[in-house]
């Protein structure tokens, strides 16, 4: 027979695929019996005994939720006949919002008051309940803002052909990444798919040139590429250095037909779109050493596909500079320990640390900025990497 929490985990599982289209009378997800697993008719002859506190046990549980248990007559131990129970029936969402409690009563009355301002403001959507789940996760501001943006489009569809920019919306309170964002529940609400919005501009890289007879013929310092556009940069590099931070990449030193690039993040797709960098006889990824960086540096060779270089993210250096080193993320949030993502690109030393960073048991700091390390010790690191 099965436990309670199983159950409970059942009713989770049912509630998660169906509340939506429950409370908008889409497709009714309860009422639902949940069937309790039938006891063998061996274990009813040799064991009722445990079946019986079983049974005493969905009893207690049913009375104190307010639900009912479905029986069936069964042969026991001796030839007695015992009521054994098999299905626990939940009458209503409410009610499996109720037992398996978090989040879930309040988000039904919060989706159930949503539900009635869509229906009087948007009485043409046909499906109620997907819409009702898109905007599930969004705030009381942001579900406000929702309305507004849509009413302004309803307004007068022909907005939707301005070629604005999301910036450019002149709706007070709607800025770019708000519309970027919630663009689906916009688009949900108005029944318009294209709204006009002019695509984000492509991406593009920074960097520096270290090279020091470049520098002292005057030419540009510092300099930017555009995926997709016609470029070449001043030299073509022979090493590049990339830098997930931006003040280490402007300031790195001179570095004969050299180039110090900007990091941008998870992911190196924008940098290897550039023959010239991905191409570079060596190339160098420099990061904090922390899981953000490792999982970065991962990113990179992965996109490159190419085994690319890391420098002062080893353990030797993490045991130089543990004592610069902090528990607080670049928002300022406390570093804790998690779960390893997929990080087969890394070399072994490199596993090694990021697995000692995410170890719930790790005494040292979960974080070294790269910045705490003087940028003679990354131009040496650079030149054993060159060979």
């Amino acid at each position: 027979m099965k436990t309670p929490e199983t159950i409970v985990a059942e009713i989770r599982r049912r509630l998660t695929a169906k509340w939506h289209s429950d409370i908008a009378d889409n497709e009714a997800a309860f009422p639902h019996s949940f069937p309790l697993g039938r006891p063998s008719a061996s274990d009813l002859r040799a064991d009722y005994a445990t079946v019986h506190a079983q049974t005493v046990v969905w009893q207690d549980w049913a009375r104190s939720r307010g639900v009912e248990l479905t029986y069936e007559t069964r042969l026991a131990k001796g030839g007695t006949k015992q009521s054994v129970p098999t299905h626990i029936h939940i009458d209503s969402t409410d009610r499996a919002a109720a037992i398996v409690g978090e989040t879930w009563p309040d988000r039904l009355a919060r989706s159930r008051e949503r539900l009635v301002i869509l229906r009087e403001h948007f009485p043409y959507l046909v499906d109620l309940g997907r819409t009702i789940r898109l905007v599930d996760s969004y705030s009381t501001v942001d579900f406000s803002l929702l309305l507004t943006v849509a009413g302004w489009y309803l307004e007068n569809p022909s907005r939707a052909e301005l070629g604005i920019t999301p910036r450019q919306v002149p709706i007070p309170g709607v800025h770019a990444k708000w519309l970027q964002h919630h663009i689906a529940g916009v688009r949900a609400l108005t029944g318009i798919t294209d709204l006009g919005l002019l695509p984000r501009h492509p991406p593009r890289i920074h960097f520096t040139y270290l090279d020091p007879d470049h520098r002292a013929s005057g030419g540009r310092i510092h300099d930017s590429a555009t995926v997709g556009d016609a470029f070449t940069p001043a030299y073509v590099p022979e090493i590049v250095v990339i830098s997930e931070n931006k003040d280490t990449a402007i300031h790195f030193p001179p570095l004969a037909r050299g180039i110090s690039v900007e990091g941008v993040g998870k992911g190196g797709k924008t940098p290897a779109s550039f023959v010239w960098l991905r191409s570079a006889p060596v190339l160098v990824y420099w990061g904090d050493i922390d899981r953000d960086g490792y999982e970065i540096l991962n990113g990179y060779r992965v996109d490159f596909d190419r085994d690319i270089d890391s420098i002062l993210m080893d353990p030797a250096t993490y045991a130089a500079y543990e004592q610069f080193g902090t528990d607080l993320d670049q928002h300022g949030k406390p570093i804790v320990a998690g779960d390893p993502k997929p990080v087969g690109r890394l070399r072994v030393d490199e596993r090694t640390m990021y697995e000692r960073l995410i170890d719930p048991h790790h005494k040292g700091h979960r974080r070294i900025e790269q910045e705490r390390i003087p940028l003679s010790q990354a131009l040496n690191a650079v030149a054993e990497t060159r060979g």
